[in-house]
């Protein structure tokens, strides 16, 4: 039983995983408060165990073999899960911590959390980093119930999902508007159904598993858009449509906070829009480790700050 661990040292999975998710000797070694030539020297440990390269040079990073994208993710969880166990057998001091916590997100909800929530951790715990990984469904939750992420940002609506063991909290409230270029020839004070239907549109679908929520309030209106450009972030979409004649239409604080870096004219929806609340997921498998109630508290307190925030909620069978 375990024969394959018998011949490896542990220590040298730090190294490996630093190294897959930062393709980089000198930064591996960074994090790890190693030199570069003893980050290397553990490589080459690893290599000679598990009978691989791991990791070959490609240009200015080290590209990861077929071996290393096998056994990545395991090697990620099951650091993970020792850090979770083994941080809750004392106590949970902020001032000194170097935890990690990761945070499943697109990027419009780390948009919405990052800045208040690490000024915070700034403050209070400078030496515990946050990993954000890219959020590829609604609600991740299938994320936090596999352990992948201690935490999920995630839009809810009418038509989220539920998940056994997953609580929330709900952050804010908001709602859809439009966005046009300031000036635009045709759009100016108001904008009617027919405009909309008529100008071409940015249409921004950060999750691989769904569909657009506004494609689906207009099919139910009988109503079809032209989308001239499909992207799978915010982030870009108002730039296009600043130099552009194209309509984007995006959660109103986003489209609020993104018209301060460029000329955008905001209007209501001309149809039926759905509202969203925007949720902090995490699985009660946590709720015992003082680390993680916590991170959940500096959570609530940086998602506070002008907003009403509400308890959590039970997500999914009890």
């Amino acid at each position: 039983m375990h024969a394959a661990l018998r011949r490896l040292d542990l220590n040298l999975l730090l190294v490996f995983d630093a190294l897959y998710r930062h393709r980089s000797v000198a930064a591996a070694a960074d994090e790890l408060a190693l030199s570069a030539s003893a980050c290397s020297h553990a490589l080459s440990r690893l290599r000679g165990t598990l009978g691989d390269d791991l990791f070959v040079r490609y240009g200015s990073a080290m590209q990861p073999t077929a071996l290393a994208d096998q056994i990545s993710q395991a090697v990620a969880d099951a650091l993970r899960l020792l850090s979770d166990n083994l941080g809750s057998a004392g106590p949970f001091v902020p001032a000194t911590s170097t935890q990690t916590f990761t945070l499943a997100a697109t990027d419009f909800t780390a948009f919405a959390l990052l800045p208040g929530l690490m000024a915070r951790l700034q403050a209070l715990a400078p030496d515990l980093r946050v990993n954000v990984v890219y959020s590829s469904h609604r609600d991740s939750l299938e994320d936090l119930a596999a352990g992948r992420a201690h935490f999920a940002l995630s839009f809810a609506d009418a038509d989220s999902t539920s998940c056994e063991g997953v609580e929330s909290l709900d952050c804010f409230t908001d709602e859809y508007v439009v966005a046009a270029r300031k000036p635009h020839p045709r759009v100016s004070d108001s904008l009617s159904i027919e405009q909309y239907l008529h100008e071409k549109h940015v249409a921004v679908l950060p999750w691989t598993s769904s569909g657009s929520v506004i494609d689906a309030a207009l099919m139910k209106s009988g109503y079809r858009r032209r989308v001239a450009v499909q992207l799978p972030s915010l982030m870009a979409a108002p730039f296009i449509v600043a130099n552009t004649e194209l309509l984007l239409t995006l959660p109103r604080r986003a489209a609020e906070q993104l018209s301060k870096a460029t000329p955008l004219a905001i209007f209501p929806t001309p149809f039926e829009s759905p509202g969203y609340t925007l949720r902090v997921y995490f699985h009660i498998r946590h709720a015992g480790i003082a680390a993680h109630a916590w991170m959940r508290e500096q959570l609530i307190r940086a998602l506070d700050e002008g907003h009403d925030l509400k308890p959590p909620s039970k997500r999914g069978k009890q």
